[in-house]
């Protein structure tokens, strides 16, 4: 009778070794899913942060002595931008550089593609043979900085002219 008695305490001490098996199993497993959200998440803005920023120098047309520029700015991955200024550079077709120009491109929303219009000031639209994308001088918005912003930037033309980074 005895060794009977000892066969059902081991038979109830297992089933409270389970149960507490299955409870730390479950807590361990609630645990990983609480840090793997605040990760996921992080990995989205980071997703967000990390895709490209198109820019397209779309049209120049002349306005008086200068060349009206449109640049299409797509945000359409990315996070919104309070500031974008860009650097650049305007070089005639022989590839000598002519003018330099700051430019604000912001405020840029969320998911958004805008034009701005800027002027090249005396110069032809003709003369222009390359647009240089030379610095980010400023990026202000999410988790971005003028170097990562400046790495996003994807390049595109539909003028004569080239535009490159």
């Amino acid at each position: 009778m005895v060794q009977g008695f000892e066969v059902a305490r081991t038979a109830r001490h297992n089933g409270q070794l389970f149960r507490r098996i299955g409870r730390a199993a479950a807590a361990g497993s609630l645990f990983a899913v609480a840090l793997a959200a605040p990760a996921s998440a992080q990995d989205g803005r980071t997703a967000a942060a990390g895709s490209p920023l198109k820019l397209e120098l779309n049209r120049l047309e002349p306005a008086g002595d200068n060349c009206r520029t449109y640049l299409l700015v797509d945000n359409g991955k990315g996070t919104a931008l309070k500031s974008l200024k860009v650097d650049l550079f305007a070089f005639d077709t022989e590839g000598v550089a002519q003018k330099r120009l700051a430019v604000e491109l912001g405020p840029v929303q969320e998911k958004k593609t805008v034009v701005r219009l800027f002027d090249f000031p005396g110069i032809a639209c003709p003369k222009i043979g390359r647009v240089l994308l030379n610095d980010v001088l400023a990026c202000e918005g999410g988790d971005s900085s003028r170097e990562s912003c400046l790495e996003r930037i994807e390049t595109a033309t539909k003028t004569s002219a080239e535009f490159a980074r």
